[in-house]
């Protein structure tokens, strides 16, 4: 008797496989939550992805103005500069991708997390590391990123992070 396995595997069973690859290509927003991240981000936009859309949010570390209401507007930018809505960007993705480096304020991860719950995205957290960075730091920002990702990745080189993407389907 075949095992199943090498049954599925048999040229009889292959006539049932999609050969198609995915038509509908995964939406994905790629966020620099700090200043040093979103060089690696503008870096990372200039190649060339499948349904990638790169963002800013380091103006949310800076404070807000007295008397400022409440508004999800401000708080993502293109690399353009140009403002946009998290909560527009975020009901238009299949997965966000937040990138951030140890020791940084990456408070924007709070919100935009929130907004990928409520809208159930996914999330991924990417955090750059280096050799320098001490167990301490590096501890201190995995546990603020955590309750704010599905998944949670250091990254050891920038090259990583763009692997990663192409893994994500980016």
């Amino acid at each position: 008797m075949i095992s199943e396995s090498a049954r599925m595997s048999s040229a009889a069973e292959a006539r049932f496989r999609i050969k198609d690859p995915n038509s509908q290509p995964r939406v994905v927003k790629v966020i620099a939550l700090d200043k040093p991240s979103e060089e690696v981000v503008k870096e990372l936009a200039q190649s060339q992805w499948r349904a990638a859309t790169f963002f800013t949010a380091s103006a949310f570390a800076s404070a807000p103005r007295q008397n400022a209401r409440f508004s999800v507007d401000g708080w993502l930018s293109d690399l353009a500069g140009r403002t946009k809505n998290l909560l527009d960007e975020v009901t238009s993705a299949d997965l966000v991708v937040m990138i951030a480096t140890p020791g940084q304020n990456a408070d924007a991860a709070a919100i935009i997390g929130e907004a990928c719950g409520v809208n159930h995205v996914m999330t991924t957290s990417l955090i750059i590391s280096s050799p320098s960075t001490s167990d301490e730091v590096l501890s201190n920002s995995l546990a603020h990123l955590r309750p704010h990702s599905r998944m949670l990745v250091i990254a050891s080189a920038e090259d990583y992070i763009a692997d990663m993407l192409v893994a994500l389907r980016a």
